[in-house]
């Protein structure tokens, strides 16, 4: 399992992000809602869809958490998990980085990552007993579009969000390698994929990394979320898999909750009542810049609690939790020598 996590109220990173946004070129291609306090706000959902992992999926192997020098508060060290931080993975020369796109584009480089391997953003959550014949083929993966409108069928565009942006961008990209291995039978879809926890194998990560260095460049060129790079791990890899025939489309019952939303109770309402029958569930910050305090945070930690009340293993007792988590030499070592390689 590799998740990514950030806690946008933390002051060190706080003073990074601020000094990185100053240092924007006024000129910047930053896309639509690319910087906003949403994209970095912490609620908890870390701690609540690793009590849904523990629940829902108890054979999951090792975890392995991505973040930017930090540490949840309440995590306990354990040999399941590992924290990863930025240094780790990413050459010195392209950080700080902000962005998710960016930073996915290296989890396959993680030392000691399975072949097969689940990718989550915090805000994803298991929702129902996970077997894993549901997410892996023999071949490759299962994967499953989103409920969002079909994406339009037209150039890049400024005000569009980066998944509708991205989706152009693959497309694009197939059409100027046909030889790239895909089936010539193959029909670009103009979807987005569900906000899903992704089933993803390292070595197709690698072949594309090669197949594909330029996409590889673009998604690793960003300090803030950019409207027209690529999307490796959220759009790139999934639909070059199923342009090759290593993926395949499934239908999963699951739920997308927007907190933005003006019906954002209904929507949390409805996962409530339909929860222990999905096999995964995203709630999505969409309040940008709403102040931390904004009673609909508080909805979705009660919420939360109410589905999943019981504390994971992944969890401290102690009320005064101060963890420490040592970096393992040899994988600093072994990355270092991987971003040394190039980006």
């Amino acid at each position: 399992m590799v998740y990514l996590w950030v806690d946008g109220n933390d002051t060190p990173w706080r003073r990074k992000r601020d000094a990185a946004a100053l240092a924007r070129p006024l000129s910047s291609d930053l896309a639509r809602y690319g910087d906003v306090e949403g994209r970095y706000r912490d609620n908890d959902e870390l701690r609540y869809s690793l009590r849904a992992l523990s629940r829902f999926f108890p054979e999951h192997g090792h975890v392995y958490i991505v973040t930017d020098n930090q540490t949840p508060t309440w995590l306990q060290s354990s040999q399941q998990v590992t924290l990863v931080d930025h240094r780790d993975l990413i050459p010195p020369s392209s950080l700080p980085t902000f962005d998710s796109g960016h930073i996915e584009s290296y989890i396959h480089r993680i030392p000691g990552l399975s072949e097969r391997f689940f990718y989550c953003n915090d805000d994803v959550f298991f929702g129902a007993p996970v077997h894993l014949d549901d997410w892996f083929s023999p071949e490759g993966v299962y994967l499953t579009w989103s409920d969002d409108p079909v994406v339009s069928n037209e150039p890049l565009r400024r005000d569009a969000n980066s998944l509708d942006n991205a989706c152009r961008l693959s497309k694009q990209w197939m059409q100027d390698h046909p030889g790239a291995g895909q089936d010539p039978a193959y029909q670009h879809t103009f979807r987005t994929f569900a906000h899903a926890p992704r089933p993803l194998r390292k070595s197709v990560l690698f072949e594309l990394e090669t197949l594909a260095p330029e996409l590889f460049a673009m998604a690793r060129s960003t300090v803030f979320r950019s409207w027209d790079c690529p999307t490796i791990v959220s759009d790139f890899v999934l639909r070059w898999s199923l342009a090759q025939g290593r993926a395949h489309l499934r239908e999963y019952p699951h739920a997308y909750v927007s907190t933005g939303d003006g019906n954002v109770q209904n929507q949390l309402s409805a996962l409530s009542q339909t929860f222990g029958a999905l096999a995964f569930f995203c709630i999505n910050d969409t309040t940008d810049n709403a102040q931390d305090n904004d009673p609909r945070h508080q909805q979705v930690r009660e919420v939360l609690q109410s589905l999943l009340p019981l504390a994971s293993e992944f969890e401290r007792s102690d009320p005064d939790p101060e963890p420490r988590f040592e970096h393992q030499a040899v994988a600093t070592q072994h990355c270092s020598t991987l971003s040394s390689a190039g980006a």
